[in-house]
């Protein structure tokens, strides 16, 4: 077993695809832990398929290697602000910090958000420059820009003696001079060694440990993660566990286990400063302090950020409900949502007047449709609102979230880029460029005004538009933005889209679904040409005469249909409109789907 004295926890934090993934990938292969030839994916730690598919870290995730005696412990965190209540965790498990800063890109707002977090906690940083291998890589000024950073968020003397390491994560290469190139890793494993502290803590005191993490293992049940901050601990010791609110409980650690490479390693005791994993805790939480039986002392709970967003998850409805998934009741629905809860610290659940419905507070879209994705995957089906901001009021005044929106577009599409943003009540507080023809332009928008506009950057810019985000704080409401400016069709019967109904009503806008799909009345089946709904009839057939051959609807031609993904889905319905989830189909539709009883109702409206 390891000393405490040669341990070293550090977390890479980073905005998202600076390269933190990669990086640990580097690091893994050249600590020695995979035979020769042993053939090895990109990205290790991203072993789920929703960050494989997509090619970011929605969790965080923890390995280890070592370099000579010293056993350093990595956590690799995810970059997008959704997800910042994964670093918010993870960072009250280690000393030190690398912050990964893409040599072109610079500082973005998730490096500000992640950094705060970090001095917060007076953790030690190492600054590694990635990517300065990469075309247009701008090393020198954005060495400056990191610096202006540090200053921005009041770091003292000690935390502006930042060390810098220059990287290449894809090719395994780090240098201290970004002058000469870099051999391999063992430069920033140095600066590892050198600047990071050992874990503070008494190996001898009584025990305390911090629940940064549970997870779940077919084999021995519920399991616990934490970093010792004080004394040791053994498989089958007897312990007290404390929750937030100070309460106590008593129970046995049956399992214990290290990180080792990849792999979890079974040990019977680990020293004060070892990240480690336990199982025989069955109801442990994130935030529980797991203390000494006969000396319970708490440790402070972990907190993270508020919600921003809010949805409301609903049992499945409509016609078609029950023919794709295995959970549709609201029992499946209520205990599914609740226990994630359990493990992602940023969600919220509460149960609302009807019993089939949920309301579900998160981060952000991103964090909302993850988990909505990954419902899905497992089996089950469901309805959804529109997401929407969460307001408050103080002294009487209407609030609303606002965020720092940073945008990075060519030139020539500055004027239409700072109309789309103006419209949706956002303010310019800065541009600069990033070289030729590319300008960077930050943006205090609010978080609404967010909703819908990635899809929309990436449409005027014609792909080329990068945007990110960081939450500022609450202001005074800021007025309605016009979310939709066309209506939709609306089938008005049930049945099977036919190319000659289809047909029939393109011309009247832009169609969602092809010949074939199975409708019912309600549906969503397109966007309609002007800013009215129009119900339309999709399921109608050519009557067939002598005088007309049934061979003459071949040649009728259908524009591409507009195919939605889920995160595109969500930010185009509107109040008084579902987004129908299955594990086969996405599904817009009306609220209400009867066309009589919308026209006796009013559409619903955002509280004023």
């Amino acid at each position: 077993m390891v000393s405490e004295n040669n341990f070293r926890n550090i977390a890479i934090i980073a905005h998202v695809d600076h390269g933190k993934t990669t990086l640990v990938d580097a690091l893994l292969k050249q600590s020695g832990i995979f035979r020769e030839n042993q053939q090895v994916a990109e990205r290790i730690l991203d072993s789920n398929d929703l960050e494989r598919e997509r090619g970011i870290t929605i969790l965080a995730k923890n390995t280890s290697v070592r370099y000579g005696d010293i056993k350093i412990n990595i956590v690799d965190t995810p970059g997008h602000s959704d997800f910042g209540g994964e670093v918010e965790r993870v960072l009250k498990m280690v000393d030190g910090v690398l912050l990964l800063v893409d040599a072109f890109e610079s500082t973005m707002p998730q490096t500000r958000f992640v950094l705060r977090k970090a001095m917060q906690l007076n953790l030690k940083p190492i600054v590694v420059i990635n990517k300065v291998d990469r075309e247009g890589a701008r090393v020198s000024e954005v060495v400056d820009e990191v610096l202006d950073l540090f200053i921005d968020l009041d770091a003292g003397d000690e935390e502006l003696d930042f060390p810098i390491i220059y990287t290449s994560a894809k090719y395994g290469t780090a240098t201290t001079d970004p002058g000469l190139p870099g051999q391999n890793m063992q430069p920033l494993f140095e600066a590892i060694i050198r600047h990071i502290p050992a874990p503070a803590g008494e190996p001898d005191e009584p025990l305390q440990l911090l629940v940064n993490n549970t997870e779940y293992d077919s084999f021995v049940g519920r399991m616990g993660l934490g970093c010792i901050k004080r004394g040791k601990i053994s498989a089958g010791q007897q312990v007290a566990v404390i929750d937030h609110d100070g309460n106590l409980r008593q129970g046995r650690i049956v399992s214990l286990y290290i990180f080792e490479g990849l792999e979890r390693t079974a040990v019977t005791e680990a020293a004060c400063g070892e990240i480690v994993a336990f199982s025989g805790l069955e109801d442990i939480r994130i935030g529980e302090t797991v203390a000494c039986r006969v000396q319970p002392e708490q440790l402070e709970p972990i907190t993270v950020d508020e919600p921003t967003l809010q949805m409301t998850f609903m049992v499945n409805d409509s016609p078609f409900a029950g023919q794709d998934g295995k959970y549709l009741t609201s029992r499946h629905l209520r205990a599914r949502l609740f226990k994630e809860m359990e493990k992602n610290v940023s969600l919220r659940v509460a149960e609302t007047d009807s019993p089939d419905a949920f309301q579900v507070c998160g981060r952000g879209e991103l964090h909302l449709s993850i988990l909505i994705e990954t419902m899905r995957r497992e089996g089950f089906e469901m309805q959804v609102s529109k997401p929407e901001v969460i307001l408050r009021r103080d002294a009487g005044q209407l609030m609303e979230p606002m965020e720092l929106l940073m945008v990075d577009i060519p030139e020539e599409k500055m004027g239409v880029v700072m109309e789309i943003i103006g419209a949706r009540k956002g303010e310019m507080v800065n541009m600069g460029s990033l070289g030729p023809d590319q300008l960077r332009l930050e943006f205090k928008i609010p978080a609404r005004g967010l909703i819908g506009l990635r899809s929309q950057l990436l449409s005027e810019t014609r792909g080329h538009g990068v945007m990110s985000h960081l939450f500022l704080g609450y202001e005074p409401y800021k007025g309605e933005i016009r979310e939709r400016y066309q209506g939709v069709l609306i089938a008005f019967e049930s049945g099977e889209a036919t190319l000659y109904g289809l047909h029939t009503v393109q011309d009247r806008g832009v169609l969602f679904i092809t010949p074939g799909a199975r409708v019912y009345e309600g549906m969503v089946v397109g966007e309609h040409t002007r800013d009215q709904d129009l119900e339309v009839n999709v399921c109608k057939k050519k009557h067939l005469t002598n005088m007309r051959s049934s061979t003459a609807e071949a040649a009728l031609r259908l524009e591409e249909p507009r195919q939605f993904s889920l995160e595109e889905a969500l930010e185009y319905i509107g109040v008084d409109e579902l987004l129908e989830i299955t594990p086969k189909n996405l599904r817009l539709r009306k609220r209400i789907l009867s066309k009589h009883e919308r026209n006796r109702s009013p559409k619903n409206s955002r509280p004023a």
